[in-house]
């Protein structure tokens, strides 16, 4: 069976057959099922079907591992809370058929990766997603994962990544407005930090919502969830949401206006950085980047114009 395209440099081999391997040797009462890979697999793992109820998701690289250890702990405790439907981890397995990192079984989750156009009605989706995010913030955050000190890691200062921005944005000074993309990237830098961590979710892209029915069904993917600043959670409002539904998004979480510039920072800084890195890589991913980065802006214009 082909191997599943490699996004990183350090990236270990994956494909159907290994996971074949896999579950023959540790999980044998699944080993007879039928695998095939998920084409929507995010950056962090590959995640193929097994059967028609089962997930199994493997770590693409070894700074990717540990979440199937940390969904086993949290999960149970934060779904709940929580109005949308989440992962439910069933089983780790180990290393094990050449394969170096531990990985995870979870229960299938119906439903499609979220595209605005699926929706009967984007305004109520947006504020689903909103009831979401204040559900998991309110969750108590005692003995909860804090971000690592990496200047990735969502719902952490921005500062850290700076670096990085600008780094890109040199590459691409032939493509944007550099003058407009460092205002907006300044202003996102000055805006005051949080008051106390809440949980987040971290990763609220349109890979990990789940549409079913024209209906916001699920949150999937809690690699990235922690005790953190909220503007980590407010990447759903560039990302999934546009116009009424973004302002809707908004609106139910009663966002500050310092906290709107973190995350939208955050938005704008993971966009520009990807875009060297992917295009590449994987240029699907960035092919719309463009056009995205233009939209952060045009808020950002607007906000400065009130």
């Amino acid at each position: 069976m082909s191997q599943v395209a490699k996004l990183h440099d350090d990236e270990v081999d994956i494909d159907a057959s290994l996971v074949a391997r896999l579950l023959a040797e540790q999980f044998p009462e699944w080993a007879a099922l039928p695998i095939r890979v998920v084409t929507s697999s995010g950056t962090d793992n590959v995640t193929f079907r097994v059967g028609s109820d089962l997930a199994v998701r493997l770590p693409r690289t070894a700074w990717a591992q540990g979440q199937v250890e940390n969904d086993l702990l949290w999960l149970p405790r934060l779904g709940p809370h929580l109005p949308l439907a989440v992962p439910e981890p069933l089983a780790i397995g180990a290393p094990g058929a050449g394969y170096p990192f531990t990985w995870g079984v979870y229960r299938w989750l119906a439903g499609e990766s979220f595209q605005l156009a699926q929706l009967a009605d984007p305004v109520a989706a947006a504020r689903d997603l909103a009831g979401f995010v204040r559900c998991l913030q309110a969750v108590d955050t005692t003995g909860a994962p804090v971000p690592p000190d990496d200047p990735f890691s969502r719902g952490t200062p921005l500062a850290p990544r700076d670096d990085l921005f600008r780094t890109a944005l040199d590459e691409l000074r032939d493509e944007f407005d550099t003058g407009l993309v460092l205002a907006a990237w300044g202003a996102s830098l000055a805006a005051a930090g949080p008051g106390s961590a809440k949980w987040i979710h971290g990763d609220l892209m349109p890979g990990n919502l789940l549409v079913a029915d024209g209906r916001l069904t699920a949150v999937i993917d809690f690699a990235t969830a922690r005790a953190a600043d909220p503007a980590g959670d407010l990447l759903a409002a560039w990302y999934s949401f546009e116009g009424d539904s973004r302002r809707a998004f908004r609106d139910a979480l009663d966002v500050d206006d310092d906290t709107w510039a973190r995350g939208r920072g955050w938005a704008l800084s993971l966009t520009m950085i990807a875009i060297p890195y992917y295009r590449t890589r994987d240029p699907e991913a960035v092919s719309g980047a463009h056009a995205f980065v233009a939209d952060i802006l045009a808020d950002f214009a607007a906000t400065e114009s009130r």
